[in-house]
């Protein structure tokens, strides 16, 4: 397994395993606790293991945390999506921008997201496993949601949204969210 920094989001990092296949099928590790070490992250802070499964064309997002943040592992364990993570942390040198990634069954690659930036995904298959390792229990009071085709972030959604989340149709805009924030 090896990581990869993702240079649009200051802190994020792809791990891409190794597999091994043969007559049987395919083998391959999907966390390792040494390579997350290696790269500054401590393996040992991941709480909570979650999983979505979503239809071809949902879209999920665009989510975070307020307080701490949150940060997470993700992978999609069966099927294709198109994956966005969005930087919203004021002190970083990647603030407000964008970074989208296809994470797929085949290559099993593993998206790190640093607390303080939205993510969102859209299936691209007929069904799509997202797995999920988060370092934080989960607190709804601190569910944060941006609206997934705000102007401002002009994200390419490859796919008509076929379904979404009520929060997630009635989501404020980025400027919203930011004055929030700050007030």
């Amino acid at each position: 397994m090896k990581a990869t920094e993702v240079p649009a989001i200051a802190g994020a990092f792809l791990f891409e395993p190794t597999p091994y296949a043969d007559e049987r099928g395919s083998f391959c590790r999907t966390f390792d606790a040494d390579v997350v070490r290696s790269v500054g992250l401590d393996p040992g802070a991941f709480v909570q293991d979650s999983l979505s499964r979503s239809v071809g064309g949902v879209l999920r997002g665009l989510h975070l945390r307020s307080g701490a943040g949150e940060a997470k592992l993700v992978r999609c364990s069966y099927g294709r999506i198109f994956d966005v993570v969005v930087d919203l942390r004021p002190d970083s040198p990647t603030y407000r921008d964008r970074a989208f990634f296809e994470l797929s069954d085949e290559t099993q690659v593993t998206l790190y997201i640093p607390a303080g930036c939205a993510h969102g995904f859209q299936a691209l298959t007929e069904t799509a496993d997202v797995s999920y390792r988060i370092d934080r229990p989960h607190d709804p009071a601190e569910d944060v949601t941006i609206a997934f085709d705000d102007p401002e972030l002009a994200i390419p959604w490859p796919l008509p949204v076929t379904s979404m989340s009520e929060r997630d149709r009635k989501a404020p805009s980025l400027a919203e969210v930011l004055a929030q924030k700050e007030s």
